[in-house]
């Protein structure tokens, strides 16, 4: 095979591979959507795969078809979700922990910062409070984190088995990536940003297994919420 030959068939190889993989990319994306529009979701572990390896290629395609890159992160957190859902109901809440993000905490917070993250002083201002009360109560152990290092530093020292987990949707597909061996739940921010975000706490709870009766009331709280606002959760 001569030298010309080779790169011939290099280049068909590498043109084929290139058609297969846009296709590949293609189908994640359609069966994304379908997931989030529809609530069906068909095969997972194809899915889960192309967003792992090729996430940030897939973002990129995404925005050349005009599709918002977030809808990468959305389909990896909702087929986590899907995935994990059953067995992570099943475990003990003594076995899970719920990660939260500091960036939810009221603008008046006296926190202190230690290497496990946020130690909350219970202060009643904002919607950790409640979710920290009532995780604690039912067995989670309960983090607040100022970022991904902390996340990295709480799997190292801590023995545990299923992590319901609050950020937006980027971090929270990343993490849950990193977090993959464990039975991961992920609940996005309503409102993200370094402040003054928002998070569905009734979802939060539910998801943590707290039967909750209807409310007519919205249920995002913020950061920023005052504490006669948290009667509706």
């Amino acid at each position: 095979m001569t030298i010309a030959e080779f790169y011939q068939i290099f280049g068909q190889v590498v043109f084929v591979a290139g058609i297969l993989l846009l296709i590949l990319l293609s189908v994640t994306l359609i069966l994304g959507r379908m997931l989030i529009e529809k609530d069906r979701l068909v095969f997972p572990k194809l899915l889960l795969f192309t967003i792992d390896v090729f996430y940030g290629l897939f973002k990129k395609f995404s925005e050349n078809l005009g599709v918002d890159a977030k809808i990468v992160d959305q389909i990896g957190v909702e087929v986590r979700n899907k995935v994990n859902e059953k067995i992570f109901r099943k475990t003990k809440p003594k076995d899970k922990i719920l990660v939260l993000p500091h960036c939810l905490r009221h603008k008046d917070c006296e926190a202190t910062l230690e290497s496990s993250g946020l130690v909350c002083k219970n202060c009643n201002l904002c919607v950790i409070g409640v979710l920290k009360e009532k995780g604690e109560e039912m067995g989670y152990e309960v983090f607040i984190i100022p970022g991904s290092t902390f996340l990295k530093k709480i799997v190292e020292k801590n023995s545990f088995k299923a992590v319901l987990g609050v950020a937006c949707y980027q971090d929270l597909n990343l993490s849950m990536m990193k977090l993959s061996k464990f039975s991961c739940q992920g609940v996005p921010l309503l409102k993200d940003g370094c402040i003054n975000t928002k998070v569905d706490a009734r979802m939060v709870l539910d998801k943590m297994g707290v039967e909750l009766g209807k409310s007519p009331k919205k249920s995002g709280s913020s950061c920023s919420n005052e504490p006669e606002h948290r009667g509706s959760l």
